[in-house]
């Protein structure tokens, strides 16, 4: 009836959900495929895709600040950007939180903070804060093994339902295999829901004999940045659980831009740019204008009755 109390919400349960589907997803028979994100707007265009998961990626959000990905950006900074992704679509969001951005303390406090905000899941790695890009020559020291599984039981015994992925950073560093395998056995009894092991190999051979050694049970990620040949259907026949894709939609956008602007700025005209650029219709459909026009229209109708019905 017009006038009528509206009936009382239920407690918002996505959060949880968020990290139930994300947990579901690693345990699927069928590779996951997460896209990496450093906007609202690319989260939402790797939903309409058909990825599983959105990665809040560490290089696309500190590479959109303008800064390096080396632990410039404080928790809060990268924590405001994984909740702009997870409040932009209704895939789960997994969030690169770096090596934790601190000790043990700060690790309680970020997935407290993470999952408050609807963040399915945080992947912390093993190295020493502050951090350097994996790809990046340099300092790639690891954390001291007490260290790193400390904050790992830390944030399982934290989290109420988010998913903890311990990322292995020993091939990068050069530990070698056994120093992985190690590791992983050490994280796996920490609590860790899943691994990932990192490579900066030009081939899939190294996370291969990674995956056919490790004799656990935790589901196993791979990011496949500089071994890129390699197909779905192989690493599902190897047995991965998730393929995180962390840089493309950036790296593709940083030089479709690039390409643009310099032809604006050599033609002295749009005119020649605008039939291979979006048309502005797609940016507010991106946008949810549609949505928004006729939820206005609907409340504002509602608001006329009431206010008729109360004269």
């Amino acid at each position: 009836m017009t006038g009528s109390r509206p009936p009382q919400q239920e407690p918002n349960d996505a959060p949880a959900g968020a990290a139930r589907r994300l947990r579901a997803a690693l345990a699927a028979p069928r590779l996951t495929r997460a896209m990496g994100s450093h906007s609202p707007l690319s989260a939402r265009l790797a939903e309409e895709a058909g990825f599983d998961v959105v990665w809040s990626s560490g290089l696309e959000i500190s590479a959109t600040a303008g800064v390096p990905d080396a632990n410039i950006l404080a928790m809060g900074e990268c924590l405001d950007a994984a909740a702009d992704l997870a409040s932009a679509v209704d895939i789960p969001v997994l969030a690169d939180c770096d090596s934790g951005f601190g000790n043990v303390n700060n690790v309680i406090h970020m997935v407290r903070s993470y999952e408050a905000r609807g963040v399915a899941g945080v992947c912390i790695e093993d190295k020493q804060f502050p951090k350097l890009n994996s790809f990046i020559e340099g300092n790639q020291d690891l954390a001291p093994l007490d260290d790193f599984a400390g904050k790992i039981r830390a944030a399982t015994e934290t989290r109420t339902d988010m998913v903890v992925v311990a990322r292995l950073e020993a091939l990068i560093s050069g530990q070698g295999m056994a120093e992985a395998l190690r590791r992983a056995d050490v994280y796996e009894r920490a609590g860790a829901d899943a691994l990932l092991i990192h490579s900066k190999r030009k081939d899939p051979e190294e996370v291969f004999a990674f995956r056919e050694a490790y004799r656990g049970d935790l589901p196993v990620i791979v990011v496949p940045t500089t071994y890129n040949q390699v197909t779905v259907e192989e690493l599902e026949q190897r047995g991965f659980a998730m393929a995180i894709y962390a840089n493309q939609a950036l790296r593709s956008s940083i030089r479709a831009m690039r390409e643009t602007l310099t032809r604006i700025m050599r033609d002295g005209t749009t005119l020649n740019v605008e039939p291979e650029i979006a048309p502005l219709k797609e940016i507010f459909d991106l946008q949810r204008m549609p949505q928004m026009l006729q939820q206005q229209e609907r409340y504002e109708s509602l608001g006329r009755e009431l206010a008729e019905a109360a004269q």
